[in-house]
């Protein structure tokens, strides 16, 4: 590959243009997308709070405005860092501190708002470059081709810019990804090299160092993301068929670093357990329920989105389209790196791309289905595929007769515009399809902000928390909230001409109908939660606004509600 280590100088004004462009993609926008209900449980996170404590004092049975869920959105002055790790440990353990401790840190220094937080991440994004690049280079020996396009191919990626714009640890995982990668390769290049005793001698100090690295990025893998458990297991196989599954030092070495790493992560560990074993013991076996998506259309649309997102629904036809592309793309990406590279290159990227997708393919094969919240736990196999790809592109940039390279030239045009365009359309989108649960809030809140003057009731069951807290970031000051515990009846004030139900349950939206003599009106429904407005009773309601998100305003008049005790 000697032709590939140095590119043409319009190759590097390309490669710096579209980092430039990836940049600026990811600071473009923060607060516009809606803040979504997971990323309302990462505020909770951080402020100290367990959701306990704020469903005790928000859901009971009061009127209060947006401004009552500042206390749990970040810092804030009645809780400290230690009470950040603590909410963790005692109602969220799946998700360990290290994310949520800078995030607290990175808070208490330039605020609450949703720009501040989704900051973070798109600063963190930035470390992804020089990461991807030494990890090409430890992959390749070549130093700029493979890891100059490889570094354009990411800056571009829609995936990627998906995020580097949320506020969850999952771009922070993607860093640590690379560089326990980057660092086992590099302490296994040096493992191999000449083995006289003086270069020994000289490499020892470099050895040390290289693996404590690797020990130390482990350890930080674990405490931003339990999923990094799997990414290790994908780091052990390739040490020991790199090793012929023999003891050799290396994978001594690499056994000792890994147990290191381990260990450090082992408090945690022991709260995960204490977590599960207390789970077990208690009664409470409810769990959120969460419609299935088949198996093999999401991960070819999931396949797609690394390259071209444009916010295409699974059901869209458009994707019958692009998915079989980018899937040859991908597939001779895989073939061509296998018969091009020795086993120690394209063995690493299979293992990294295949080993932590298994554990979420093989229940799906059984179960027939896949959550769509499980798509981060993806970002490893995303990683091995863009490297992959990447690969490709620049060898064929220069390999075979002229009419060849002008064929991959093109290609990699299309490859680039269909990033600089899912890049364009997601940075002026108001909500995006990795908003789960929350993806039509926006609609939601217009239809009542679109009211004079709203009340919106709510329980605490199942979602309805985080898209609550979620909403209060769209609506308007003058809309009110009546939070309720358990179901209770909630006593509707006087003076509120519009009165909306968030996803009641039957029996109960049929109790409040019964209590106060009236009709509710259903305004929108999806797969995730529906709204409902209280109405007169009429034979025909003149309320006429569809489901989804529909934009006409009610014209019913204002009615009053009588106080009624408990």
């Amino acid at each position: 590959m000697r032709h590939l280590k140095f590119a043409p100088s319009w190759l590097r004004f390309l490669i710096i243009f579209l980092l430039t462009m990836g940049i600026l993609f990811r600071f473009f926008n923060l607060d516009g997308k809606v803040y979504w209900h997971d990323e309302i449980y990462t505020s909770l996170r951080i402020s100290g709070y367990t959701i306990n404590e704020a469903k005790q004092q928000l859901f009971n049975n009061r009127v209060i405005g947006r401004e009552s869920f500042a206390q749990f959105q970040g810092a804030n002055p009645e809780k400290s860092l230690n009470d950040t790790i603590m909410s963790l440990a005692k109602q969220d353990s799946h998700h360990p501190p290290l994310y949520y401790v800078i995030a607290r840190l990175w808070m208490e220094i330039f605020g609450n708002s949703v720009t501040a937080i989704r900051s973070l991440s798109a600063c963190i994004s930035l470390l992804v470059f020089p990461c991807i690049y030494w990890l090409c280079r430890e992959l390749f020996n070549v130093p700029l081709s493979v890891p100059g396009v490889a570094i354009a191919l990411m800056a571009i990626s829609p995936i990627n810019l998906v995020y580097a714009q949320e506020a969850q640890e999952y771009i922070f995982w993607l860093v640590t990804i690379l560089l326990t990668s980057a660092s086992l390769l590099r302490a296994m290049r040096l493992e191999s090299q000449d083995k006289d005793e003086l270069v020994k001698e000289r490499q020892r100090p470099d050895l040390f160092v290289i693996w404590s690295i690797y020990a130390v990025t482990l350890a930080i893998s674990l405490y931003t993301f339990i999923w990094s458990g799997f990414v290790a297991v994908a780091h052990g196989i390739y040490v020991m068929s790199t090793a012929k599954f023999q003891l050799t030092g290396t994978v001594r070495t690499y056994l000792l670093a890994s147990v290191v790493g381990f260990l450090a992560f082992m408090p945690w560990i022991t709260v995960v357990m204490g977590d599960f074993f207390k789970f077990l013991i208690s009664g409470d076996k409810t769990t959120t329920q969460s419609s299935l998506i088949p198996i093999f259309p999401f991960l070819l649309m999931q396949l797609s989105r690394i390259f071209f997102d444009i916010d295409l629904s699974l059901d869209n036809p458009l994707g019958y389209f692009i998915t079989p592309i980018f899937l040859t793309l991908v597939g001779y990406s895989i073939y061509f790196i296998c018969q091009t590279t020795n086993y120690k290159v394209w063995f690493f990227l299979i293992t990294l791309i295949v080993v932590p997708a298994l554990p979420l393919i093989l229940p799906s094969l059984i179960t027939g289905g896949i959550q769509s919240s499980t798509e981060p736990y993806l970002i490893p196999s995303y990683l091995g595929i863009q490297v992959t790809v990447g690969y490709l592109l620049a060898t064929q940039l220069y390999n075979g007769s002229l009419s060849r390279r002008s064929i991959w030239h093109i290609i990699m045009a299309l490859v680039i515009i269909c990033g600089l365009v899912s890049s364009k359309v997601s940075s002026q989108a108001e909500t995006w399809w990795n908003k789960g649960m929350s993806y039509h809030n926006p609609q939601v809140a217009q239809i009542i902000n679109q009211m004079t003057h709203p009340l919106l009731i709510s329980d605490a069951l199942g979602n309805n928390y985080g898209n609550v807290f979620s909403l209060s970031y769209l609506l308007e000051p003058k809309v009110r909230f009546l939070l309720v515990n358990n179901q209770k009846i909630p006593q509707i004030p006087d003076g509120f001409a519009d009165v909306f139900l968030f996803n009641p349950s039957d029996t109960w939206r049929e109790t409040i109908e019964k209590k106060y003599k009236l009709k509710t009106d259903i305004v929108y429904s999806d797969n995730y939660y529906s709204v409902w407005k209280l109405a007169k009773p009429r034979k025909l309601s003149r309320l006429n606004i569809p489901r989804r998100g529909a934009e006409k305003e009610s014209k019913m008049g204002t009615f009053r509600f009588t106080k009624v005790g408990k």
